[in-house]
């Protein structure tokens, strides 16, 4: 995708054909009668949430964020969804989320009848998580059906929805499939409490592994910009974000030389080597320094060398043309030619995980949006 000559120097191209694609993958797999929470926290996973989420509105039943500030961005580009709040609201933010018009996310009876009494005399809409097995936030499961009738009493509270959320869904399926049977027993006493409640479980593995629990609405976050998190569904998503740079400087070094901060690779012969304008403080991460990481650069591999630094790192182009010169566009993951870098090879190389990868962007990163197609229908 070219967008001209216009000088840029770190950039990551999303592909909203892409993010479509994707929903309706995520769609066909939980079947018509589920609704999707699409799931744009942080920036949209460092895709643009407000871009992101105009995309994929006409997918979406409701959004989900986990901070006031986030709902607020989303709701000025999608205004006529509802927009879960997925993180805790600190006590200062209750008012700004009721008085938004958001759906708070409560773990307690407590909390539930502090949002009320920010209310102005309507029902405050919650969303009550349940803790099956996370750990992080919600009612623990023993004492669900308690609170429950608990914050259904009140009459300034209305349980818009009932959630909880699947720690190993990706990692441990034994684990998985006890915590969906049980949530599926809980589920059905709380149906009874709260008949009009939204219930939703499923993360973006368990949509595509187990959409035979879903229940009224999915959360998918990280399929719908395009990677699996179990790789046998790779095949059904596109990946959204292709992130670049450019070479700045080519140098020829001699051997015995060493690159980078402490020394930690002399090349062992004469080498070309090409400086990017790229470092750890854009979030490509250091940790991948000298763990056989690559760029592609006229479609081909080229490795890293040395220590990622702040603002630049170097690779060697030793097998490249005379010609490839500063200016050169350079693909840190994603697609150039035929050849591909995935985002679960950087975080492979980093020793983290494919949403670490896409949300530590810096700000020097420039995002370019852009459609491969012209129709946005669902």
């Amino acid at each position: 995708m070219s967008f001209g000559d216009e000088a840029w120097r770190i950039r990551a191209e999303i592909d909203h054909a892409a993010l479509r694609h994707n929903a309706r993958a995520v769609k066909e797999s939980v079947g018509p009668d589920t609704g999707l929470i699409a799931v744009v926290k942080a920036d949209g996973y460092g895709h643009g949430a407000a871009e992101v989420a105009r995309t994929l509105a006409p997918f979406a039943a409701k959004f989900g964020v986990a901070t006031l500030g986030e709902a607020r961005a989303v709701r000025s580009a999608v205004p006529d969804h509802d927009i879960l709040l997925l993180s805790p609201c600190l006590p200062a933010e209750r008012a700004g989320a009721v008085s938004g018009n958001f759906i708070p996310v409560v773990s307690s009876a407590a909390e539930a009848r502090a949002c009320a009494s920010s209310g102005a005399g309507q029902p405050v809409r919650v969303h009550l998580c349940i803790d099956t097995g996370m750990g992080r936030i919600g009612i623990w499961q023993e004492d669900a059906i308690t609170t429950a009738r608990e914050i259904a009493a009140h009459p300034g509270l209305q349980i818009e929805s009932i959630s909880t959320h699947l720690p190993v869904a990706d990692t441990d399926p034994d684990f998985t499939a006890s915590e969906l049977e049980a949530w599926s027993a809980l589920k059905a006493k709380l149906r009874e409490i709260v008949p009009d409640a939204k219930f939703h479980a499923l993360n973006s593995a368990a949509s595509l592994e187990r959409p035979q629990h879903a229940s009224d609405l999915v959360r998918p976050g990280l399929a719908l910009y395009g990677i699996s998190p179990l790789p046998r569904f790779h095949d059904r998503l596109q990946p959204v974000m292709t992130l670049k740079t450019r070479i700045t400087l080519i140098r020829d070094v001699g051997a015995g030389r060493g690159i980078s901060y402490g020394r930690d690779f002399i090349t062992p012969q004469p080498m070309r080597v090409a400086t990017l304008a790229m470092g750890y403080a854009d979030g490509y991460p250091r940790q991948t320094s000298n763990r056989g990481a690559h760029v592609l650069i006229r479609g081909q591999r080229c490795p890293v060398l040395g220590r990622i630094t702040m603002d630049q790192f170097m690779v060697d182009v030793s097998s490249l043309p005379r010609d490839v010169a500063p200016g050169e566009e350079v693909v840190l993951f994603g697609k150039q030619d035929e050849a591909v870098i995935t985002v679960g090879e950087v975080a492979a190389w980093a020793g983290t995980i494919p949403w670490d990868i896409l949300t530590r962007l810096g700000r020097r990163v420039e995002l370019a949006h852009f459609n491969r197609t012209v129709s946005s229908a669902p």
